[in-house]
């Protein structure tokens, strides 16, 4: 009788040190967390598996619902506001800090965030423009690899999940070829909830100035993400391509 209950109180005592928060992301992800923080914007978690990890953070608006280990929920809108009546978040655990505001435009983020990181890849380059860098005494290849930085810094993030983007983006072409082409191009973007991206701006480069246009998107993973972009320099010359893959991590 004594060892039934000695084994009865660890697993009781078992249980209650696995408790942990359930984090299900509107993609239908489940995550088993220990929530941490909740912004107007953001949930702030470590996962249960590594409790001594990293702080991860997710947006509001990629958040549908928190089941916390006492048994309270929390359900998310898709604009990344609390859903849940007041009722039910009565069971709320009191160390996880909630703010909250009165307006959902409260929500926005005032902080500029910093999104930096290396970037890779090729252009191609029209008849024309590979003439024009003839006439101006450079032989190219119609095919370019573009080594380079991108430096951007995220102005703002509405409830919805819109952001305003500043990006500044060196790049050096041709290495393979024995050549160094520089380019700079800086764009003013928007990015949606999802990732997509449109961004337009001057670029430079040593056959002239043009306009650059450039679409991409962003994959997630486990707080860093993985940036894919087409952009496209239209000229009097002609047309220069390029596809650019890389990584970054935020950071103020």
């Amino acid at each position: 009788m004594r060892a039934f209950l000695l084994f009865a109180l660890l697993a009781l005592l078992s249980g209650t040190a696995h408790a942990q928060d359930l984090l299900t992301k509107r993609n239908g992800e489940e995550l088993a967390v220990k929530v941490v923080e909740i912004t107007p914007s953001e949930v702030k978690y470590r996962r249960t598996d590594n409790p001594d990890g990293p702080l991860i953070t997710v947006w509001r608006t990629d958040v549908f619902m928190i089941r916390y280990a006492n048994g309270a929920k929390e359900l998310f809108d898709k604009a990344g506001a609390a859903a849940t009546p007041a009722a039910v978040r009565g069971g709320f655990p009191a160390e996880v800090p909630i703010i909250s505001n009165a307006s959902p435009n409260d929500a926005i983020l005032n902080e500029p965030i910093r999104l930096d990181g290396p970037r890779l890849g090729v252009t191609v380059l029209s008849n024309g423009v590979v003439n024009k860098a003839r006439e101006k005494g450079t032989d190219l290849n119609p095919f370019l690899t573009q080594f380079g930085w991108q430096f951007e810094t995220r102005l703002f993030r509405l409830p919805n999940g819109l952001s305003g983007l500043v990006e500044f983006v060196p790049l050096v072409g041709g290495v393979e070829q024995g050549k160094f082409i520089p380019s700079v191009s800086g764009l003013l973007g928007i990015r949606g909830a999802k990732g997509f991206e449109f961004g337009v701006g001057p670029n430079l480069t040593p056959l002239g100035a043009n306009i650059v246009l450039a679409v991409g998107t962003s994959i997630q993973s486990n707080g860093v993400n993985f940036p894919i972009n087409l952009a496209v320099v239209p000229g009097n010359d002609g047309m220069r391509v390029s596809l650019l893959v890389g990584f970054n991590a935020r950071h103020q």
